[in-house]
């Protein structure tokens, strides 16, 4: 069975400061439409939240509804110390679908702990979201650190798809 697991689509990467990413909206209207298509299936649906504090309500573009489990956690990866494992065996899932933010930390995170759970993965490749990343004083634009980990994961850890291509 087919589950659905929407990593930290919140409100702090919409909003300016520390942690704005590029494009938000888009990827989180994109990740709607992948939402649209498991409630419309009534397949299991998991929303990950990451605890910072502040901002961190889940994007009204994602909202969970009534019955939709809500995964409070503090590391980037979304299985550690948290009942997501449990609920998706309860749930009787054996492929993921992912989308979210960051991709550079915490969706790459997960679908890689995803693959070691045995997991296969597919992961909406725009409906996900980063930001530019720094390191020894040159800047990586976030539209090549998307490409960069995108190319990473496709193929060996999730098949990267659109979420005009995705399909249930």
């Amino acid at each position: 069975m087919k589950a659905l697991i929407l990593i930290d689509i919140q409100e702090m990467y919409f909003t300016p400061g520390d942690y704005l990413l590029a494009g938000p909206e888009q990827a989180a209207k994109n990740a709607a439409k992948i939402l649209g298509q498991f409630r419309d299936k009534d397949l299991p649906v998991i929303f990950v939240r990451h605890l910072f504090g502040e901002h961190e309500a889940i994007s009204d573009i994602v909202a969970p509804m009534d019955g939709e489990p809500v995964i409070d956690k503090e590391y980037p990866n979304s299985f550690l110390y948290t009942d997501l494992k449990k609920i998706l065996d309860e749930a009787g899932a054996d492929e993921l679908v992912i989308a979210g933010m960051m991709t550079h930390m915490c969706v790459d995170t997960t679908v890689r702990a995803a693959q070691d759970f045995g997991y296969t993965v597919t992961l909406i490749g725009d409906a996900c979201a980063t930001k530019d990343l720094t390191i020894g004083g040159e800047t990586i634009s976030a539209p090549d650190v998307q490409k960069a980990f995108l190319a990473a994961i496709d193929g060996t850890f999730a098949d990267v798809v659109s979420s005009d291509a995705y399909q249930l």
